[in-house]
């Protein structure tokens, strides 16, 4: 007989450039709803800083983006998702959540979604960061100094 765990939720950080997001995929039991703050989450719903995502990312291109691994996966209607980002822009945030998404799922079960997730590259964290500036620039990281002409 297998144990019972009484685990809540799986949980999981995103990161990207200085974007940080904690992702936390809520288990549903024989309730429809869950309290988790001062909001109720519902099955196949995400809450991005306790608002709903769409109201956060608008864009079509941004929806595909972080729906990315629950599609793959096949768990779009699983969990309820519930997210705290903080840091960076909305680009950074935006792949800060889909690594995290991608790193919470790779939780669930890694037998079988890690290498669907490891192939799309999901779960590898983009290391670029913005460079900083130098000393003796004029105002920019790579920028020199103007000399003078005469």
């Amino acid at each position: 007989m297998p144990k019972k765990s009484n685990l809540k939720y799986y949980e999981a950080v995103g990161r990207r450039k200085s974007a940080t997001a904690r992702v936390r995929l809520y288990i549903f039991g024989k309730q429809n709803k869950i309290k988790v703050g001062n909001y109720e989450l519902k099955k196949g719903e995400i809450i991005v800083n306790g608002k709903d995502i769409e109201q956060v990312f608008l864009h079509q291109w941004e929806k595909e983006k972080y729906l990315k691994p629950l599609k793959l996966t096949d768990t779009l209607d699983r969990f309820g998702i519930s997210i705290v980002v903080k840091g960076g822009g909305l680009d950074g945030q935006l792949d800060a959540i889909t690594h995290g998404i991608a790193r919470a799922l790779n939780k669930v079960d890694s037998e079988s979604y890690r290498p669907v997730l490891k192939s799309e590259g999901l779960l590898t964290r983009d290391p670029r960061v913005r460079e900083r500036r130098k000393v003796g620039t004029g105002g920019k990281a790579r920028r020199k100094k103007q000399s003078p002409k005469r």
